[in-house]
């Protein structure tokens, strides 16, 4: 019954923070500075968990050539030279779905 009590506090708590920002903040102009910083959130945090992923717990000596690896690098040079990340995202995904089915 604690665990149960532990995941209710938890998440009235987590909703109570996201939703003090939307209530705080709904009628107000953020900053230039801050609208910035929270525009490169998002891109921030979907770096860091690919990397972490794709490291794993050795750091960068455990980055070994892989199907991962090889999907990553044609994903993002995709996205980055057509200026699309839905289509590196695409690519990338069709390159390891048939990495993975070869190897």
């Amino acid at each position: 019954m604690t665990d149960a009590i532990a995941i209710v506090v938890v998440g009235l708590g987590t909703y109570a923070t996201r939703a003090s920002f939307i209530i705080l903040l709904a009628n107000r102009e953020l900053p230039p500075l801050l609208r910035r910083a929270v525009r490169n959130v998002g891109p921030a945090v979907l770096a860091a968990l690919v990397a972490s992923l794709l490291v794993g717990d050795e750091g960068i000596a455990g980055l070994a050539p892989s199907v991962e690896l090889a999907s990553l690098v044609a994903g993002g040079g995709v996205a980055w030279r057509f200026k699309n990340v839905i289509a590196g995202l695409v690519f990338g995904m069709i390159v390891l779905w048939i990495g993975l089915a070869i190897f």
